[in-house]
């Protein structure tokens, strides 16, 4: 009997719940703090997102409703297919057997759309017409402004400049979907003018890029016309909206009688990663698992915020505007070389992987992109797919395991979230095949320099850290 290459599911199986981790997490997350009174607070957050995603936000309800009008947007491309990467077995001549959930089937390319059609949906129907976000490498962007167009809602776009200017496809994909984009640091906020007059040549940041697209949303309640804010990942709602990755997987694995030895994702705000593991360390926490399953993240060397960063209280933009959030940090004034995977240069992860990966819970290790870029050389001529620059981090992981199997004769199952397609990627690729990418990796002291500023700023936060975070609450 031939091996089934791809598992499929019907449009029914679509997930009607998404599942939240929270109530299941080792301790419960330490609270946001808000830095103007040095107590938990969640400062701006009311006032730019819509009150059903701040319910979920905070939720500990384990399962959560997804609305029908969201199910049947997800319908143009859920559910999304599960691939046995056959042809990538043979050519590593693995005993390893290695499966990818593949998200480039959606109408921007990407998991992210899996988390903007509900952000639209709610605000929608709040009566909010106009939202705002950032986008890194555009993938969010791109997702957002398809949303958007979906629920007939503006969107505005600020997007990393480095990328804006390797990546002009991406910006009129947005514009063909009816958004506004503008290269951050611009000149459409304070922030970006700020750091403009510093810095005329500055490429960007994701964390300047939210500073303007939050500033824009505050700001535009004096004009009359409330525009919402929008985030594509750090943030519980985000990561419980991915997580029909994971639920369709087990489904499909189920299908077939597998289960996952070792789960494999990249991690930049870590929406993606959570997706597609949340619901098997659901099987974990439930005691339902039947093997013990790695969970493994995988990060840039030019951007190791839980490789190398500090566990600890940080705003979440360089202008300082959100709250202070838990979680591994490089520091908010990080500015990262302009590397081509622009989703995974965020100087922050997700709360919940920082409590994850403090209890030992999952495994994470860095990359650089010369490495992820052979061995997306690898699997695209062997399965036919252009991976995006970001998910090459975890085809790099997956290719040494099986390796490993290779050497011991394991027939292990392996897992990986293949996060989108590289099509709008292709100077990437060419700056590799020219010999131009260049293995990065992000100064230690660099990091060192950026939290000993941050503790400037704060002189409280390390009593702070102690009390919400080496606590444990």
């Amino acid at each position: 009997m031939p091996i089934t290459k791809k598992i499929l599911l019907k449009e029914e199986d679509i997930p009607k719940q998404w599942y939240n981790i929270t109530p299941d997490l080792p301790h419960p997350l330490p609270p946001f703090i808000d830095p103007k009174t040095k107590e938990p607070g969640v400062g701006i957050v009311p006032q730019i997102f819509p009150k059903e995603i701040i319910n979920q936000e905070i939720s500990q309800e384990r399962w959560i409703n997804i609305p029908e009008e969201v199910r049947e947007i997800y319908r143009i491309w859920r559910p999304s297919p599960l691939f046995r990467a056959t042809g990538l077995e043979k050519a590593l001549k693995t005993p390893a057997k290695i499966y990818y959930k593949y998200e480039g089937t959606s109408p921007a390319g990407s998991h992210k759309t899996n988390s903007s059609v509900p952000q639209i949906y709610y605000n929608m129907k709040e009566g909010i017409e106009r939202v705002t976000t950032e986008t890194g490498a555009g993938q969010w962007g791109s997702a957002l402004a398809f949303a958007a167009s979906m629920f007939g809602v503006q969107a505005t776009v600020y997007m990393v400049k480095s990328s804006y200017e390797q990546k002009p496809y991406r910006k009129m994909m947005m514009n063909t979907f009816g958004a506004e984009v503008f290269a951050s640091p611009s000149k459409q906020t304070a922030a970006g003018r700020k750091i403009l007059e510093e810095d005329p040549d500055n490429s960007g940041a994701l964390g300047t890029a939210i500073s303007e697209a939050v500033e824009d949303a505050l700001e535009s309640g004096k004009t009359g016309k409330k525009a919402n804010y929008t985030i594509g990942s750090v943030f519980n709602h985000v990561c419980l909206h991915q997580t029909v990755e994971g639920l369709e997987v087990k489904k499909q694995l189920e299908t077939v009688d597998d289960y996952p030895d070792a789960i494999y994702g990249c991690i930049g705000g870590g929406s993606s990663f959570s997706g597609i593991i949340w619901p098997f360390y659901h099987d974990r926490i439930a005691k339902k698992a039947p093997k013990e399953t790695k969970l493994i993240a995988i990060e840039p060397t030019a951007c190791p915020k839980v490789t190398k960063g500090e566990y600890t209280y940080d705003h979440g933009d360089t202008a300082k505007l959100t709250p202070l959030v838990p979680m591994h940090t490089l520091g908010h004034d990080f500015m990262p070389a302009p590397i081509h995977a622009g989703g995974l240069r965020y100087h922050g992860i997700a709360p919940t992987i920082s409590v994850l990966a403090q209890e030992k819970q999952i495994n994470t290790f860095a990359v650089n992109q010369v490495e992820a870029f052979n061995a997306a050389k690898i699997f695209s001529q062997s399965e036919g797919i252009i991976p995006s620059p970001e998910s090459t981090h975890a085809i790099k992981a997956v290719i040494d395991e099986a390796h490993k199997c290779k050497e011991t004769n394991e027939t292990k199952t392996l897992l990986f979230i293949l996060t989108g397609h590289g099509f709008f990627d292709m100077s990437a690729y060419g700056e590799y095949f020219n010999g131009n990418l260049q293995p990065y990796e992000y100064p230690t002291e660099k990091v060192a320099e950026s939290i000993e500023k941050l503790q400037k700023l704060y002189p409280w936060l390390k009593d702070a850290q102690k009390k919400y975070i080496q606590n444990k609450p």
